[in-house]
């Protein structure tokens, strides 16, 4: 899906995490937040609602202690590129480095997700499934009806509210440098909903929870590069490379105001970053 890719590739290059003011409110208020995103998924009963806080709790000390102090660190690189010509290369690099971090958060929290798991009816787990299912109809009415004009628009949007977020007001010659992103990108969309459908029908029978079943998971998600098609695999490669020139260009192209603008987006989320390490880990859910 080309507009996803876009809108993540830009915001990774440029901040690598959500910037807004309200950082530390946020993830002051995981512990809730996130058992509400589960919720969207599946109920729980009173006895899982215990069980995910009791995961929540080591997980989210592990990414306050461990995590936050890298973030800044790649919060410090991308300042530091700014001082000179962005390329291309040195953008990947940096969304090399948040894919990496993904893949900490991914496996730090799969045992946990994979404990709870094990603690859900058939019901549902067929309420999970069922979820997914849906949000992957909603995806094929939304996306695979676009034409073409509506497809460029769309991805050309995107690139210009992500990047006017952190640069304020676009130049024209920049407008139209993302126009012409927008129009070398290939068209995701289908074959990102192929790779989804396919991802479903294999956690499908992975949740059918046979045994051993959960290490067939971690096998899964380990190897889950094997089971992504070239195609995909191609075009997805294919618009990293159109986006990271764009970005570079723009970037390369920022004036004074912009680059005053960028900074200090940057800047706030660092200081909201290093304020939740120097707060601690977060304290216990009963806690006052």
């Amino acid at each position: 899906m080309n507009k996803a890719i876009s809108r993540v590739a830009v915001l990774l290059c440029l901040s690598c995490l959500i910037a807004c003011s309200g950082t530390t409110f946020v993830y002051n208020r995981l512990d809730t937040i996130l058992p509400w995103y589960v919720d969207d998924y599946v109920d729980l009963n009173g006895r899982q609602q215990d069980q995910l806080d009791e995961i929540l709790e080591p997980f989210l000390r592990w990414h306050r202690q461990q995590e936050l102090p890298q973030y800044v660190a790649l919060l410090n690189e991308v300042d530091t590129t700014l001082d000179k010509p962005v390329t291309p290369e040195q953008l990947a690099q940096i969304y090399s480095g948040m894919e990496v971090a993904w893949l900490r958060l991914e496996r730090e929290s799969l045992d946990g997700l994979l404990e709870l798991g094990a603690s859900l009816t058939d019901e549902q787990v067929a309420e999970f499934l069922g979820y997914l299912w849906e949000r992957q109809e909603e995806y094929e009415e939304e996306y695979l009806t676009r034409d073409e004009p509506e497809y460029r628009e769309e991805s050309y949007d995107s690139f210009a509210d992500t990047l006017r977020d952190y640069l304020g007001r676009l130049t024209p010659q920049q407008r139209e440098r993302l126009r012409q992103a927008s129009t070398a990108l290939e068209r995701s969309d289908e074959v990102w909903l192929q790779e989804r459908a396919a991802s479903l029908q294999r956690l499908s029978v992975l949740l059918e929870r046979q045994p051993g079943w959960q290490d067939k998971v971690r096998e899964a998600v380990a190897g889950r590069s094997e089971t992504t098609s070239e195609e995909y695999l191609q075009v997805y490669e294919h618009n990293l490379d159109v986006i990271f020139a764009a970005v570079a260009d723009v970037l390369n192209s920022r004036s004074e105001s912009q680059d005053r603008h960028l900074r200090a987006e940057l800047a706030d989320l660092r200081d909201d970053l290093q304020t939740l390490i120097a707060q601690g880990p977060p304290p216990p859910k009963d806690s006052a």
